[in-house]
């Protein structure tokens, strides 16, 4: 499993890197704050609306700690999607949020 750090992630964000996020969380969980730009799919339904995601794209999964991130990370990447696991998830995220 590809994983990258929070800080990586932040500075793709400021380099404005064209960096797609999914943020597997609940709703309750995110509307605390989510990461700017990032898609809100949460992991419970991610099965179900996983073709709403391109193929050809990468994408940085990240929920509240890394757990269910890692989750997602290996149900897409079962499934061909091109996937990394944000390490830490939001408890260790610095960067702004939405």
């Amino acid at each position: 499993m590809n994983q990258i750090t929070p800080i990586e992630v932040e500075a793709l964000l400021e380099n404005k890197k064209p960096i797609h996020i999914v943020d597997v969380r609940e709703v309750k969980e995110v509307k605390a704050g989510k990461i700017p730009t990032a898609i809100h799919i949460p992991l419970g339904l991610l099965e179900f609306r996983m073709d709403e995601l391109d193929k050809s794209k990468e994408y940085i999964l990240v929920c509240r700690s890394g757990g269910r991130s890692a989750q997602a990370t290996k149900l897409l990447e079962d499934r061909g999607y091109q996937v990394i696991n944000m390490t830490g998830g939001m408890l260790a995220w610095e960067g702004p949020t939405e």
